[in-house]
């Protein structure tokens, strides 16, 4: 395949789009070469990443779709961006020259369907906009991460992305009704919007998760519920041990019992919001939905947990009502995080795995053991318990290391990578999943054979049947040079 030259690949960007579709910025072109995996402020000053060639903007479904056939027939590496708030290395490139297929101008909420409890919505919709505009209704998502102001619906279904009430609402797997979507060859395909079909393999699962390695999403629909914010309830108690909590959790939730929000925090944790009451680990509770069924889960909550002789209510309780108002972030709260980095001494990041309920707390103390052991300059390790279901749960640690100001782009190689390793190595020895909900990206990618065991053939062969040529996001999920070896 002959090479395309840089102004060949600017050029016929603007024929299949428009001039002020396309954008060669410098400094917008170096921004968009690194996600929030190296969040960093200095790092990301210092870190050489490839520059993209030039963002598109599609205005329309079709226009995405030439734009990718133009790569795939010209060897062109596409990363398909909505949100940016991708954080395992995804939005960097492996492979050159690459191009940012940016969707941020198909931002039209398209059709509410209070009937049948669906809301349609271009790829790059902000969930918060949509989320605002549905609870104004009477309605929700029942998909609330932490990064809700910067997440669009693509992102979050390329990403298998988890909100905070996932435990009563489920994944964006289970609230995502159909979809559209471009795959590299430029064909548009669509997945119709019914409540259930027993007609072969369920096909929106080949897009849910991708992470933009085999198609570009375009339009979703997703459930919709009641919004009932006047039927909350707030619990919060300490528990003497971690192993305690976790037996608590694996009992409420495997006896039926679905609050909304099911969390476990470690002291460590805990002290990062009230440091003051950080002894002991903490579980955290919220009940929602109609008023009964709202009263009677968090009456059986109240009733198992104070049957426990390793548990004390947590006081003040206000303090656990405010903390929930700060549990979803605003940009505000984003950009704060950014600044702090900037000032402090220390570089914090996460993250989170997930396995079933007879490791989990294993799992939990060996990785801290070993953390502590073998990192220098650690600040300290911690992490919390935040989806929980009949089988197990997830663990998300959070992590802090000392900052070494001569070398801040080294920092990522020296302690945020040995760490996100022994988190890995340890959760996959005791059969748990190396990422619940950030992805794989190209931090986790080199991981993933051992990650899927004799079932990585079937990943790899999905993905190179529908993106031969590997140019959608080379190098994600399978990283380049696992992807011509033979299996």
């Amino acid at each position: 395949m002959d090479t395309v030259t840089k102004d060949a690949i600017v050029q016929q960007l603007i024929q299949l789009t428009s001039r002020d579709q396309v954008n060669v910025d410098p400094d917008q072109l170096n921004y968009a070469s690194l996600d929030f995996y190296r969040k960093y402020p200095r790092a990301r000053k210092i870190y050489q990443a490839p520059i993209p060639v030039a963002i598109v903007y599609p205005e329309n479904v079709e226009q995405v779709a030439a734009v990718l056939k133009y790569a795939n027939d010209t060897g062109v590496n596409v990363i398909p961006r909505t949100g940016g708030s991708e954080i395992e290395r995804g939005l960097e490139s492996a492979r050159e020259p690459h191009i940012i297929v940016d969707g941020s101008r198909l931002n039209q909420i398209l059709k509410f369907d209070p009937e049948d409890m669906q809301l349609t919505v271009q790829a790059e919709v902000p969930l918060k906009q949509a989320e605002d505009w549905l609870n104004e209704k009477g309605y929700t998502t029942g998909h609330l991460p932490q990064s809700q102001p910067l997440a669009d619906f693509g992102g979050l279904v390329a990403t298998r992305s988890i909100g905070q009430l996932s435990t009563l609402y489920g994944g964006i797997e289970d609230m995502v009704v159909g979809l559209e979507a471009v795959m590299p060859d430029g064909r548009i395909v669509r997945i119709k919007n019914v409540p259930r079909r027993s007609v072969g393999p369920d096909i929106r699962h080949v897009f849910i998760g991708n992470e933009g390695s085999l198609a570009f999403i375009t339009e979703v629909t997703v459930k919709l519920f009641p919004y009932l914010p006047d039927t909350y309830h707030y619990l919060a108690y300490t528990v003497d041990t971690m192993r305690e909590g976790f037996h608590l959790l694996r009992d409420i939730v495997a006896t039926g019992y679905r609050p909304s929000v099911v969390r476990l925090y470690d002291a460590q944790d805990w002290s990062q919001f009230y440091p003051k009451h950080a002894e002991k680990p903490v579980l955290i509770f919220r009940t929602e939905g109609p008023q009964p069924l709202s009263d009677a889960t968090a009456g059986a909550i109240k009733a198992m947990v104070e049957a426990s002789d390793q548990t004390q209510p947590y006081e003040p309780l206000d303090e656990i009502i405010d903390w929930f108002k700060h549990l979803t972030w605003t940009q505000k709260e984003a950009d704060a995080e950014v600044n702090q980095l900037e000032k402090t001494l220390f570089v914090g990041f996460t993250t989170e795995v997930a396995a079933n309920w007879h490791e989990i707390a294993n799992i939990f103390e060996a990785v801290t053991a070993r953390v502590k052991k073998e990192i220098p300059n650690l600040y300290g390790i911690g992490g919390h318990s935040s989806h929980s279901y009949v089988n197990g749960t997830n663990l998300y640690f959070v992590y802090a290391f000392i900052d070494a100001e001569d070398d801040p782009a080294g920092e990522m190689a020296r302690y945020h990578d040995p760490i996100n390793k022994i988190i890995v190595e340890e959760t996959l020895k005791r059969g748990g999943t190396m990422s619940h909900h950030h992805g794989v990206g190209k931090a986790r990618a080199p991981f993933i054979k051992e990650e899927y065991g004799s079932s990585y053939w079937v990943l790899k062969t999905l993905l190179k049947s529908f993106d031969p040529k590997n140019t959608m996001n080379a190098g994600n999920i399978i990283p380049l040079k696992f992807w011509d070896e033979p299996d």
